[in-house]
């Protein structure tokens, strides 16, 4: 039987929805489509932006959430990275930057991609990245093409 695939939606662990909502939604510019209720206040949220759908959910329900992140439960976050097919990895750098996000200018990779890391709240790699040439190569076309 052949699967046919229409999509995907990572689902994220975060401790403070607001605050991941505001990096998400406020800086990246992703749009609510579905809470658990509550706002910003949500344990639950679907965002998209172009073609990217995204799943946000509290790692703690807020009546029991600690004071702080627990090291040993965020530790592996940084082995969970997002990458997005994002043409103006320049103009992104320089968005994020004027919004307060500290973060390292874009670099060429080796394999030929622009690439622009950043962490999200939670320790999350965000990678906004586009080929170096301008144009994605033939086996990229599907995923990069416009």
């Amino acid at each position: 039987m052949e699967i046919k695939f229409r999509g995907m939606s990572p689902l994220l662990n975060v401790f403070d929805m607001p605050s991941a909502l505001r990096f998400y939604r406020d800086i990246l510019g992703f749009a609510i489509v579905s809470t658990s209720g509550g706002g910003d206040e949500s344990d639950w949220v679907w965002l998209q932006s172009g073609g990217v759908d995204l799943m946000l959910n509290t790692a703690y329900e807020s009546h029991t959430r600690p004071p702080s992140p627990d090291p040993a439960r965020t530790e592996s976050h940084r082995d969970t990275g997002l990458f997005f097919a994002c043409r103006e990895v320049d103009a992104v750098y320089e968005h994020l930057k004027q919004s307060g996000v500290v973060l390292d200018p874009p670099k060429n990779a080796p394999y030929g991609m622009r690439q622009l890391y950043v962490d999200d709240p939670d320790g999350y790699v965000l990678c906004f990245q586009w080929p170096a040439s301008g144009e994605p190569g033939e086996q990229w076309q599907k995923f990069y093409g416009e």
